[in-house]
């Protein structure tokens, strides 16, 4: 399996059937699906077929999730990474948007900030991306801390599936810039 980054605590890799367990904790979980806008799994199979579903994205766009793995206990902590969104989202198409999704247990250890920083190296010295954005509820703090943390500009509040999301953006040079200091 293919590894894509890796931190001093992780390692990005591409999602594998074999993660089926770990994904459906996670996305069992009510909690973690609080701002996200959609209904936490019920069964296993449909965390399996969400692993599918984005493995299939590798093939169609040559990107998609990772499955984060901790180091020194080759555990599942959730996904990260970058996605090619090709529907139009606050008037934009086929753009490179930054996620993060985690199993509430790993929450608050930085695990989110050090898997967004490695996406974003990746995008910009392995895809030699312009761009990248990404979108944060409003009300979701964490998250919002997350991705400015990691050095992503807050460009713009809009609606999104009738919900206030924060709206942002980063590019090479601001990227390159944050790196030299």
């Amino acid at each position: 399996m293919k590894v894509y980054a890796e931190t001093e605590r992780l390692r990005l890799r591409e999602l594998v059937p074999a993660d089926v367990d770990g994904f459906f904790e996670m996305d069992s979980d009510p909690d973690v699906h609080i701002y996200l806008g959609s209904q936490p799994l019920q069964q296993k199979e449909q965390a399996a077929n969400a692993i599918q579903f984005i493995r299939q994205q590798y093939i169609d766009n040559g990107i998609g999730r990772w499955a984060v793995i901790e180091k020194n206990t080759n555990t599942f902590v959730g996904w990260a990474g970058l996605k090619l969104i090709t529907e139009p989202t606050n008037n934009h198409i086929n753009y490179l948007d930054l996620g993060y999704r985690l199993s509430k247990k790993y929450w608050g250890k930085g695990y989110a900030s050090e898997a967004a920083a490695a996406s974003l190296t990746y995008a910009f010295n392995e895809l030699y991306a312009n761009q990248v954005y990404a979108i944060a509820d409003c009300n979701n703090t964490a998250s919002n801390r997350i991705l400015l943390k990691t050095g992503l500009i807050l460009v713009e509040t809009f609606v999104h599936h009738h919900v206030p999301c924060n709206w942002y953006k980063t590019d090479r040079l601001t990227f390159e810039s944050k790196q030299l200091k």
